[in-house]
């Protein structure tokens, strides 16, 4: 991936350990969570010296225009809030790389608080449900941070448990504003392709129709995570069409049907969040979370609330006020001050009507003075109580109506081989159709994604499986004739995590010492990222190749070609062709330097010497009729003339004498023959 950041392996800079950097100011570090839209890794910020953290769009994603605008909206919503219970956003931007084929893509980035913790839906993997006053702690955390943002015209529009992180101290943050919309712009709850947006476990019904959505469509959301964190499971199960006709259509159950220790105030609370017309539940995050915090502190609870539950469950106000004194011990369930004691005549006023001297709670009378009849009144009282719970409780539990499915946990199968998966999920009764497949870092037919992730489930109901397909091939780019670091540098960033760390040395006359010959796989090769690669690099020397023997032009080329350097000496000899080398200066198959001297003896053709005989003739007689002398007896004087002349000299080429000798061979170049 050129420049590519969505990768978890470190980048530029050849150590291993060393992560690329962001904007120039951010280093990239190990990858900390995989979501469906971008990755995010731990990182540092080099300006500020603090630990933040950085979230990625995946590449695959930075082509479509949806998601792009969808990330960069995230950026813009929770950028503009600051509050303790969300997630803080300190920077954006955007990474310029280039794809394989050349083609530049923007893919962008955000760079958040580091949040030491879990979220929410860990935590629920691992303790399946929380006791009931840590559930409504951190969902009133939620709401808090529900009630800046819409106050600030956000609706967020995503709540779940994998959104809620839990830190080590126990604060909650909210995060992903993915896809949180301006009030202005709530109507736009569907994508272009009429799908809708949010995770159909926690979907209002409101999304669900793809009608406008507010604040409120949060609080469903909140009140489906509450039901979830004190049931173990949610308010509704089943595949993602018959969840949306469950919010569209069907009353949920009260949390303490699976869980009956819950307070009942508690039930009271979750079943008004999940009112399907937005105007019957709560109608802010503030509200919401003061009921919240009532429960916890053994406090009456909204009317509102209690009208919910007694609706949902079937009974009137006064089955309602019943039960909740049966439960919770009260002999009231509304906050009502009580009225001090008064003059005993305030009781007997005769201007006073009968029903001004009862101090009424939200359903029941009772008296400020012991009057005879009060025992039996009380009595009958108590029956209806008793009656009224006997009712609701055979509604609730007692025969008629469908038998309760089966619930069986879902284990996690994240990890295993699909075969593996398959065979435990189908062995506990559930439906596991074909696996869905997706590149990742993973090894291919491991299971990447399950839904659901964990929790109950009824038996036989279907478990999706997400495997991996592996990793996406990419093309291995050409770092021939680059420097060892440099083309390290850039196999990085193209995503190639298996750079082996000693590269190969490799003679090569053409390429100069330390630079990269060629890569092992080729350049231009579609390749895993993760599968090893090798880089072959010149070692700057040469191997000298056997010329003796070799005529002159041959030796020349082979030396060339070595990338070595000569010259040439010249010998005159009776034993080679002329041309022919007969020495060199270097072993043959000895590694020396490129550009070293070979020095080449050459055969040249030898000398030769000619010699010629000169014959001297006597004068001829003479013409006239003179008598000739008497001859004389003396001899003529010595001379040290030879009879015969020498050999002329020759030089180099050989010369005639005056007798016009044969021409003799030419002398070696350089000789003047």
């Amino acid at each position: 991936m050129t420049d590519d950041p969505t990768q978890a392996t470190p980048a530029p800079g050849g150590d291993p350990g060393e992560p690329r950097v962001l904007g120039g100011r951010y280093e990239v570090g190990e990858l900390v969570g995989r979501g469906g839209m971008a990755d995010v890794h731990a990182g540092h910020d080099l300006r500020l010296g603090r630990q933040v953290a950085i979230k990625i769009l995946r590449t695959d994603l930075a082509r479509d225009s949806s998601f792009l605008a969808r990330f960069r909206r995230e950026a813009q919503a929770a950028a503009g809030l600051n509050h303790p219970s969300i997630v803080g956003v300190f920077d954006s931007g955007e990474q310029l790389v280039h794809e394989p084929h050349g083609a530049p893509l923007h893919v962008p980035y955000i760079v958040m608080e580091y949040v030491e913790g879990r979220t929410l839906r860990e935590l629920l993997n691992e303790k399946r449900q929380l006791l009931p006053d840590e559930a409504a702690r951190i969902t009133a955390a939620v709401l808090s941070a529900l009630e800046y943002a819409h106050e600030r015209g956000l609706v967020h529009r995503d709540i779940k448990p994998a959104n809620v992180m839990v830190t080590d101290q126990g604060a909650v943050k909210v995060m992903d504003f993915g896809i949180a919309r301006a009030l202005a712009d709530t109507a736009a709850t569907m994508t272009q392709t009429q799908a809708v947006m949010g995770t159909a476990r926690y979907l209002s019904p409101e999304q669900a129709q793809g009608l406008d959505v507010d604040g409120r469509s949060d609080l469903y959301s909140v009140g489906c995570l509450l039901y979830e964190l004190l049931a173990g499971r949610t308010p509704f199960q089943g595949d993602p069409v018959s969840l949306v006709y469950q919010h569209l259509g069907e009353n949920p159950k009260p949390p303490s049907t699976y869980q009956p220790s819950l307070p009942q105030a508690l039930d009271a609370i979750t079943l008004h969040a999940l009112e399907k017309n937005r105007d019957d539940r709560y109608q802010s995050a503030a509200d919401f979370r003061a009921d919240l915090n009532a429960a916890r502190a053994d406090e009456p609870i909204s009317a509102a609330a209690m009208a919910s539950y007694a609706t949902l469950l079937g009974v009137g106000g006064a089955g309602a006020a019943a039960i909740a004194r049966s439960r919770a011990g009260a002999e009231a369930t509304e906050a009502v001050p009580t009225v001090p004691a008064r003059d005993p005549d305030y009781l007997h006023d005769p201007t006073s009507t009968e029903d001004e001297r009862w101090e009424r709670t939200d359903e029941l009378p009772v008296r400020e003075r012991r009057h005879r009849g009060a025992a039996l009144l009380l009595g009958a009282l108590s029956l209806l109580a008793v009656a009224g719970v006997a009712w609701v409780l055979f509604q609730v539990l007692g025969p008629g109506g469908e038998p309760e499915p089966t619930m069986v946990a879902v284990p996690s199968t994240v990890g295993m081989t699909e075969p593996q998966a398959r065979t435990q999920l189908v062995g506990l009764g559930f439906t596991v159709p074909p696996a869905t497949e997706r590149n990742s870092d993973q090894p291919a037919g491991q299971v990447i994604e399950q839904n659901p992730p964990g929790g109950e489930l009824e038996e036989g109901g279907t478990v999706e499986l997400v495997v991996s397909a592996g990793p996406e091939a990419r093309a291995v780019p050409d770092v021939s004739g680059m420097e060892e670091q440099a083309a390290r540098d850039l196999l990085e960033r193209e995503g190639f995590t298996n750079v082996r760390a000693k590269a190969e040395e490799e003679d090569d006359p053409d390429v100069e010492g330390g630079l990269v010959v060629r890569t092992d796989p080729a350049a231009g090769e579609e390749v895993e990222p993760d599968r090893e690669i090798v880089l072959h690099v010149s070692s700057g020397r040469t191997e000298v190749p056997d010329v003796v023997g070799q005529d002159q032009s041959s030796a020349v080329l082979m030396l060339n070609d070595a990338g070595l350097a000569f010259t040439i000496d010249f010998e005159r000899t009776w034993e080679a062709e002329p041309g022919t080398v007969l020495r060199q200066s270097e072993e043959p198959g000895e590694r020396v330097k490129v550009g070293t001297e070979i020095a080449l003896v050459v055969a040249a053709e030898p000398v030769v010497i000619t010699t010629e005989t000169v014959t001297v003739e006597p004068p001829p007689p003479p013409t006239t009729s003179e008598p000739e002398p008497p001859p004389t007896t003396e001899e003529p004087p010595p001379t040290d003339e030879p009879t015969t002349s020498e050999p002329a000299p020759t030089d180099g080429g050989g010369g005639g004498g005056r007798g016009g000798g044969p021409p003799t061979s030419p002398g070696p170049p350089g000789d003047g023959g």
